[in-house]
């Protein structure tokens, strides 16, 4: 995701490493949570140790750029921008900019102009990624690191006004997915930060590449404490949640992100902001009034 993380040119070779590598409107519904041990509707999504309320959610399109823009860009945006969704990073080690204006107050204030916000945390990276990172997991750590990460997750999250049943999604770079051993640290890893984040009453999502994180994670999903939703990087310049969707009939209602193109200048009511673009059908920020 933008330049706070990894070039487009490092990204399209972490996406290659992989192996092969997917909505436009604006309306915005309701889901009904999952209370068993999952469905067809949901995914498969297991039982809360939480009870939540009903998951916000959002169709349309969305955008990402390092640092939370200011109110003022944010009310041109939404005036004028064909987006109606914006993703912030609320969190972890690895978050890559700083964030002035992302306090409690920004949030209720995009949020009262009609924007929805879609939390991120930069979590813990995987061992075999090249370059430094503040923070990694390896085979020993990646659970209890998790757990630890996870719910701060949700203290971040909370401390934004962003209640407990909004989705909050784990970003983790690419990898090679054919090292088992590393795919193996992501996996505990995740599932780690979702145990931890679901106990304090939020929902998860998993941002990764569609050849690398998302693949791995899909390959076990549904399945106990994986994510409810998925995010997956597929530079393909489709904006759709459907079209191209390489993970079958998984995550099939209001659980799909797509983000299909990244740094793109873009200017809308007179502020230029370069941003990745998104295309959406799921969970978004539950945001206190």
């Amino acid at each position: 995701m933008a330049r706070h993380r990894l070039s487009k040119k490092h990204r399209t070779i972490a996406m290659a490493l992989g192996g092969a590598a997917l909505l436009v409107g604006g309306a915005i519904t309701a889901e009904a949570a999952s209370s068993g041990s999952g469905s067809a509707a949901t995914g498969g999504i297991a039982a809360r140790p939480v009870s939540l309320s009903k998951p916000a959610t959002f169709t349309g399109r969305a955008f990402d750029t390092c640092t939370a823009p200011t109110l003022a860009q944010m009310k041109a945006w939404k005036t004028a921008s064909p987006y109606g969704a914006a993703a912030v990073y609320i969190g972890g080690k690895n978050r890559g900019c700083a964030q002035p204006q992302l306090t409690a107050s920004w949030v209720t204030s995009v949020s009262a102009v009609g924007w929805k916000l879609i939390p991120l945390y930069v979590g813990a990276q995987p061992p075999c990624r090249s370059g430094s990172n503040p923070e990694k997991m390896t085979a020993a750590n990646a659970a209890s690191l998790g757990a630890t990460d996870g719910a701060d997750a949700g203290a971040k999250a909370a401390a934004l006004g962003m209640r407990p049943g909004s989705a909050v999604y784990l970003d983790v770079e690419g990898f090679d997915l054919k090292n088992t051993s590393c795919k193996d640290t992501v996996l505990s890893y995740t599932r780690a930060w979702n145990r931890a984040a679901h106990a304090k009453g939020y929902r998860t999502g998993f941002y990764g590449f569609a050849t690398s994180g998302a693949a791995a994670v899909a390959a076990v999903s549904p399945g106990t404490d994986m994510p409810d939703a998925i995010w997956y990087a597929a530079y393909d310049g489709v904006a759709s949640t459907t079209t191209g969707y390489p993970f079958g009939a998984k995550w099939p209602v209001h659980r799909r992100g797509h983000q299909y193109a990244i740094e793109k200048k873009e200017t809308y009511g007179g502020v230029t902001l370069t941003v990745d673009q998104n295309a959406w059908d799921s969970m978004v920020a539950v945001v206190a009034k």
